[in-house]
């Protein structure tokens, strides 16, 4: 089935507490990736703003949502009620190009094009405003062609419903403070510079009917092995152009493009365990994709890899020792484990913690083994070759983006902030980023983590070795993937000789940020770019790591009942 969807119907949305604007949207699954960013960035140096401002007003969206923006900001007031000290626009722009095959067969061709718009309006002042309950913006469906009059009436008639839902949040806000004695320590609302930035528009550029007939191909092979149950491949290749003005003077438009690519296969055992794998690849141009040649033998390889977990031994013992994580592993633990704690989310009203997350009470306090420390920096395209697609260089906030020092040997210093300020921070960093149609929250960009006299790769693993012997132990375990928290590939490392056995069926007892921070004893230097693009395009760079003790146990999910009946023949195919 083939379809091209174009949306412009108007959904308005007043108070956002679900992912918006993601129909047709798979979540992503991390695998083994590589990826890149855009060449969209923005003009810098010194004349960067007049450059800017003259691209600004020929660009057709930013004229007319500047011109409503000057129009709402002397126009929108009530009768009794405060007029807004602050109103943004926020318009996005996205192109999606989504296919997938199973079982040799193309089963889902589709391009979209949509725009959404998201209107925020702040009544009150920078120290105590609306922004609370139905008062945090108002989402419509935006016109697709650059109609002036379209546009501007979608965002009058959305400032008009922000404006209302603005003054009444405000009401409620204030009944609900009352109730608390203490004053908040921190404005509402943090101040930014006026910024102009104009970035070029990114376009989707790839040949449909090639990755159509390499998805095809690839999942043909189920062929191979009758015991497969599930074969698909899934591409989905996506733009985005963002344009925002606000009332502060910010003017800035920019885009990113992301393409991936994903493999999923499932068999199950003679127990009737279920078995996956689904690599997965991201890029920001096609090319930089596998060539269907590639996704052909990584295809035959994830096969492969299926047949021997069916055949590889169960975990029956329960294990407490050394484990040592590949680094495509260990960034899946440092996205999870520091990523969403390093947040400078504000907590509820009444609630005394700084932030939201497992280190909200540890600033300042050591939160990883001394020897490591973890930066974000959304300033970097590329890291060894390979590019980024959390970059960025103006957040979903018109602030700039700033390199920042989150954890220092150790030691949290540091959150990523944006305008919504927390206890001891008052300032943005230029992390607060949204999908769109989706109110800004503080993101990681490029997180990578540094550690202090890394390890190579063979030194790594003979200090799982020498542990395991000192603890008398006839093998270690190595992760090289895993699904959440749990290990998908897991092999034991013997001690007598040093060959690796692939077994199945494990998880991990107690792996957590206390496990992170006080039994991590070792890091490699084998740092590798994991790209994640999920609502909000993100990177993480990591190495490999080893733990002195981590609990290896049987997992105790049941196993599902084989198939009641054969699949049909293969014979009987055209």
């Amino acid at each position: 089935m083939s379809t091209i969807i174009k949306l412009s119907w108007r959904l308005s949305i007043v108070c956002l507490t679900a992912p918006f604007l993601t129909l047709g949207f798979p979540a992503a699954t991390y695998g083994q990736e590589k990826g890149a960013t855009s060449d969209s960035s923005p003009r810098t140096g010194p004349n960067a703003n007049d450059t800017a401002t003259g691209a600004a007003f020929s660009d057709p969206v930013i004229r007319a949502m500047r011109e409503e923006l000057e129009r709402s900001k002397s126009q929108v007031k009530m009768e009794n009620v405060s007029a807004p000290y602050y109103i943004e626009y926020r318009l996005s722009d996205m192109e999606e190009f989504t296919a997938e095959a199973a079982f040799g067969a193309l089963r889902q061709d589709q391009r979209m094009h949509i725009r959404s718009v998201r209107v925020v309006v702040r009544v009150g002042d920078y120290k105590q405003d609306s922004y609370f309950d139905r008062g945090v913006g108002v989402v419509d469906f935006a016109p697709l062609d650059d109609d002036s009059i379209a546009l501007r009436r979608q965002l009058w008639a959305a400032t008009d419903r922000a404006y209302k839902a603005a003054t009444e949040a405000l009401a409620n806000k204030k009944a609900l403070l009352s109730h608390y004695s203490a004053e908040q320590p921190f404005d509402d609302f943090a101040k930014a510079p006026a910024l102009q930035s104009i970035g070029p528009l990114v376009t989707l550029k790839f040949s449909p009917e090639i990755w159509k007939k390499a998805l095809v191909q690839s999942t043909e092979l189920f062929r191979s092995d009758p015991k497969i149950q599930s074969l698909s491949a899934f591409a989905r290749f996506r733009s985005a152009n963002e344009y925002f003005v606000n009332t502060e003077g910010t003017i800035t438009r920019q885009g990113y493009a992301v393409y991936s690519v994903q493999l999923s296969g499932e068999t199950q055992a003679d127990d009737g365990m279920q078995l996956a794998r689904s690599p997965f690849y991201m890029a920001a141009t096609a090319a930089e994709l596998p060539d269907p040649a590639k996704l052909q033998s990584d295809t035959a390889k994830m096969i492969e890899t299926l047949k021997k977990l069916r055949e590889a031994p169960m975990v029956e013992e329960d294990y407490r020792g050394p484990v040592l994580f590949s680094n495509d592993a260990a960034s899946d633990v440092f996205f999870g484990m520091v990523g969403n704690n390093v947040l400078g989310i504000r907590p509820k009203p009444g609630e005394s913690a700084r932030t939201t997350g497992e280190f909200s009470s540890n600033y300042k306090s050591r939160v990883l083994p001394d020897f490591l420390s973890v930066t974000d920096d959304p300033t970097m395209k590329s890291f060894q070759g390979t590019s980024l697609i959390g970059s960025y260089q103006i957040d979903d906030e018109g602030v700039r983006a700033e390199l920042v020092s989150v954890i220092k040997d150790g030691v949290l210093v540091d959150y990523l902030l944006g305008r919504m300020p927390i206890r001891d921070f008052p300032d943005s960093n230029g992390h607060g980023r949204a999908a769109p149609g989706q109110p800004p929250t503080p993101s990681i960009g490029n997180l990578i983590v540094q550690p202090k006299n890394p390890l190579s790769n063979d030194a790594l693993r003979k200090k799982l070795v020498e542990m395991c012997k000192q603890e008398n132990k006839p093998y270690g375990y190595y992760v090289e993937t895993l699904s959440g928290y749990d290990p998908r590939l897991l092999y034991r490392v013997y001690v007598n000789d040093g060959h690796q056995e692939l077994v199945r069926g494990a998880v991990f007892n107690e792996l957590d940020t206390r496990t992170l921070r006080n039994d991590l004893v070792a890091a490699g230097d084998d740092p590798l770019v994991s790209n994640r693009e999920g609502q909000i395009p993100s990177s993480v760079i990591a190495p490999s790591i080893l733990f002195d003790e981590l609990e290896v146990k049987r997992t105790d999910k049941k196993n599902a009942k084989l198939p009641e009946y054969p699949p049909p023949s293969l014979a009987s195919a055209p």
